[in-house]
């Protein structure tokens, strides 16, 4: 990159549905990140979600709140629950029977809040979880959550291209832990992501170098502290404050990494983008 003139990076407002950790805990283990024997503070995750919210504000972006559930610690991973794209929502069915009542309260809280266009879908289908936007299209993640046929499910009730992605590492068992967007596609310009390839299958690997010649490339290191599980407005990235590294990589690329601590929320298997949906209208 030396040398190289990067344009300059462009934040665009955004839109974002949270769900406050009051109820967190890990009671059970559907990841290989929960450990139920390990003490968790729903104090300290309320704290640290407070100040990714509070970060989000500060960075001029919209953040709603739904209301937590007892007996759902879950529900704070509300990325989980719903796949927004041009105001049309796609819900979720959730793999873990643990989590499948969550599903139920984001449907009532998009309906009353007026998102009539909303479906409910027919398979295993974790939402943004397994689903990132890159402006023209859809990726979408299977391998441990979402069923493949839930990106043809997708593809007919968003109305967008879905290209289907292979994970491979059960640590990284949702795309949000493996991929994101840095910057949506426009007309002018394609749309830049970051990931860790050995997250993905050889083929996916190959479709993703593919699409994404100029992709940012992450380490194991990046994706063991859940760098990967980043939110970025087009120029401003979250990230969890463990992920220097690559956050010093991104700012090469003319981005501007935002630290946040997510470290007992990670005991649970999230970070930043677990506890982000986003609503495109």
């Amino acid at each position: 990159m030396q040398g190289e003139v990067v344009p300059p990076r462009v934040p665009t407002p955004r839109r974002y549905l949270m769900c406050p950790p009051r109820y967190f805990a890990v009671d059970y283990a559907i990841n290989p990140w929960m450990d139920p024997s390990k003490p968790v503070s729903a104090d300290v995750a309320v704290a640290q979600w407070t100040e990714l919210r509070d970060t989000y504000r500060r960075l001029g972006h919209t953040v709603e709140e739904i209301d937590p559930q007892p007996g759902l610690p879950d529900m704070v991973f509300a990325a989980n629950s719903g796949t927004v794209v041009d105001g049309r929502v796609l819900g979720s069915r959730f793999r873990a029977p643990q989590r499948a009542a969550e599903a139920e309260h984001f449907r009532r809280w998009f309906l009353e809040h007026g998102y009539r266009d909303l479906t409910m879908p027919e398979k295993i289908n974790e939402a943004e979880g397994d689903f990132a936007w890159t402006g023209q299209l859809l990726l979408a993640g299977t391998g441990f959550r979402t069923d493949p046929a839930a990106h043809a499910e997708a593809q007919e009730v968003l109305g967008v291209p879905v290209v289907s992605l292979r994970l491979v590492d059960p640590r990284y068992y949702h795309l949000d832990t493996a991929l994101f967007v840095l910057a949506e596609a426009t007309d002018t310009a394609a749309a830049q992501v970051v990931y860790y390839p050995d997250a993905f299958s050889p083929g996916s690997q190959r479709v993703l170098r593919r699409m994404f010649p100029d992709a940012v490339l992450a380490t194991a290191a990046d994706a063991e502290c859940f760098g990967l599980n980043g939110v970025s407005d087009g120029r401003n990235v979250v990230l969890p404050v463990e992920a220097t590294d690559l956050g010093a990589r991104l700012a090469e690329r003319g981005y501007e990494p935002v630290y946040v601590d997510i470290s007992e929320l990670r005991k649970a298997g999230g970070g930043p983008k677990c506890c982000t949906l986003e609503i495109r209208k």
